[in-house]
């Protein structure tokens, strides 16, 4: 009987992947950044299996590639970028995270993470605070212009990310970086310990406005092959 009332949920390809984070950013000067950490979630009461495919496999390795999530847990796979040649500077790679039932061959649901190396986090800071400085004047143009064109009633508009956007954004990730419930070698009080579930919201939330921001600036592969091969 359960089953029965499970199974219109568990569609081919349907069933929503929580991962975080949704993005990977390797410096070549920074080496601690070779190595990055993702983190798959499962809020589900039934156990799921997994494999992470790429676009490039030889240029990353993954740790424990395929694997299994017990239900209401969580699992970290480790992923190193072991060829930082700058021929491959800004290059956007793809990794998908497929996930599926233990007893079953078919993909239940999949995610999609993109990778990027950069040659320095310094320039990529300094193009950061440039880009930002530019948008703070062009709002501030804008304030100006409004100001002196347009009656008070109409001052309201604001072409910016609201002030609640980026706070919730920097809420959700802090509470993504607190230990899980659980975590006994832990230097954060007990009270900060966050369970699965709740990271599950601010990993939903936080990729729901990244989703959103992405839509709004496509960012094209032209020439690149999009077939994902299994990492080793």
């Amino acid at each position: 009987m359960q089953q029965q009332k499970r199974q219109p949920e568990l569609v081919e390809g349907n069933l929503p992947v929580f991962v975080f984070p949704t993005e990977l950013i390797f410096y070549a000067d920074d080496q601690s950044t070779h190595k990055q950490v993702l983190t798959l979630y499962n809020p589900y009461e039934f156990a799921l299996k997994f494999k992470v495919l790429c676009t490039t496999p030889n240029k990353y390795a993954v740790v424990d590639a395929t694997g299994a999530v017990k239900p209401q847990c969580c699992v970290d796979i480790v992923i190193r970028h072991r060829d930082v040649r700058s021929s491959y500077y800004g290059v956007i790679d793809k990794f998908r995270l497929q996930v599926s039932e233990q007893s079953q061959r078919k993909a239940l649901g999949k995610k999609e993470i993109i990778a990027t190396l950069l040659p320095s986090a310094k320039e990529q800071q300094q193009q950061k605070e440039e880009e930002e400085k530019r948008i703070k004047e062009h709002l501030a143009e804008s304030v100006f212009f409004e100001q002196t064109l347009c009656q008070p009633e109409n001052r309201t508009a604001s072409s910016g990310p609201s002030l609640l956007t980026v706070f919730l954004g920097i809420v959700c990730i802090a509470a993504l970086m607190l230990p899980t419930l659980g975590e006994m070698e832990s230097l954060v009080p007990l009270y900060l310990h966050l369970s699965v579930n709740q990271k599950l919201v601010a990993a939903y939330v936080l990729d729901l406005k990244n989703s959103h921001s992405k839509l709004n600036s496509p960012v094209p592969l032209p020439g690149r092959s999009e077939d994902l091969k299994e990492t080793s």
